[in-house]
């Protein structure tokens, strides 16, 4: 994907959302990351829009460029929810971007015994592989 990270969502889509007509944290920070430049985001920034299905196109290759540097990165709930979020994309996304899903399944596999054999809850953990064998038959 090629697109300048020094510009925000908005910038690159070309549409502005104006002020949130919702009074609520996710709304409000959805709103305020949509204007943030790409290359400031973090973790947790990516967690969120991500989480959102927002500025998919731009964000999960910064996503997957963080996994192949820390399969476990972390936002502010626990180490892997980066890698939750991107498992759990709407299926549509994966089909229309079968490149990024294949890294992403790549990356999976690469990393499979260390996440199966990280210290977290058996909840966690479940939820990566589950999420990952929904995500590998829905759209294969």
């Amino acid at each position: 994907m090629d697109f300048d990270r020094t510009l925000s969502i908005e910038q690159l889509e070309g549409t502005s959302w104006g002020e949130p007509k919702y009074d609520s944290h996710l709304v409000i920070r959805c709103h305020t990351l949509r204007r943030k430049a790409l290359n400031e985001f973090d973790v947790e920034d990516l967690r969120i829009m991500i989480g959102q299905n927002m500025g998919l196109e731009y964000l999960v290759p910064l996503a997957l460029e963080t996994l192949k540097s820390n399969i476990l990165a972390e936002g502010d709930f626990y180490e892997g929810d980066l890698l939750k979020s991107l498992l759990t994309i709407h299926p549509e996304f994966w089909i229309s971007n079968p490149e990024l899903k294949k890294t992403l399944c790549e990356l999976f596999e690469t990393n499979e015994r260390s996440l199966s054999e990280f210290d977290t809850t058996d909840e966690i953990r479940e939820g990566w592989f589950q999420s990952y064998r929904i995500l590998k038959k829905a759209i294969t």
